[in-house]
């Protein structure tokens, strides 16, 4: 009896000494963290944060994180992290709202590109498209990752709102007259052709006249 006595007791603490090499092992498990004295302890969900550690008699004790914070991961953290701004002066807004257990999703307002990027990939800063000049065509309109391209208008071509170039006008095609070049931000200026006045038609007219009296007179007197 005694013999068995000693085994079983032997059995107690060889499981008391696993229970404590497991508590204060050098790893502890995926779903533990350690404490600063070495003791393993079970994380808190997503959402949660330590309020209390673990000890060797009671588990963990967890408080949900508060508005404007979050935490998206099991952890042994004792502050959930603060939820990302999105700024519409930088060019952002929010897509998605911020949750217990995910941070705020910002995406780039329309009308902008992204210029910065955070250590995940998502966009943080975002600046206005360039609009191109007069003079300039939009060879490329901006997208949410890229800015506007621009180019300039070849000889013969104008844009007064850098969108479009457009050919000059024919004056002559359109029987008009050419009054002013044009250049990269202005079409040539076209005036109706000015009509012919009654002097420039009676004037050809009286000089054939003078010129046949001229000569008559000039025969008579010969003939005189």
């Amino acid at each position: 009896y005694q013999v068995k006595m000693i085994c079983l007791s032997s059995a107690q603490y060889v499981l008391i000494g696993l229970n404590f090499m497991h508590v204060f092992g050098s790893d502890c498990g995926p779903a533990e963290y350690k404490k600063v004295d070495g003791q393993c302890c079970p994380m808190c969900g997503k959402g949660l944060v330590v309020r209390r550690n673990c000890t060797l008699v009671f588990s963990t004790s967890c408080i949900p994180c508060i508005r404007g914070t979050f935490m998206n991961e099991a952890n042994g953290l004792t502050k959930c992290f603060p939820c990302s701004p999105c700024d519409p002066g930088q060019g952002m807004f929010t897509q998605t709202e911020c949750k217990p257990t995910s941070n705020t999703v910002c995406d780039v307002l329309d009308g902008y590109y992204c210029r910065s990027y955070s250590s995940n990939s998502e966009c943080n800063f975002a600046v206005e498209h360039t609009h191109c000049s007069p003079g300039q065509s939009t060879k490329s309109p901006g997208t949410k990752t890229t800015d506007t391209i621009c180019e300039e208008c070849q000889h013969g071509f104008y844009s007064q709102h850098g969108v479009n170039c457009t050919a000059w006008t024919d004056c002559a095609a359109m029987r008009r007259v050419k009054t002013e070049d044009g250049n990269s931000r202005q079409d040539v200026i076209c005036n109706k052709v000015p009509p012919r006045s009654h002097t420039t038609l009676i004037a050809p007219i009286l000089l054939l006249l003078l010129l046949l009296v001229a000569v008559l007179f000039c025969f008579y007197l010969a003939r005189g």
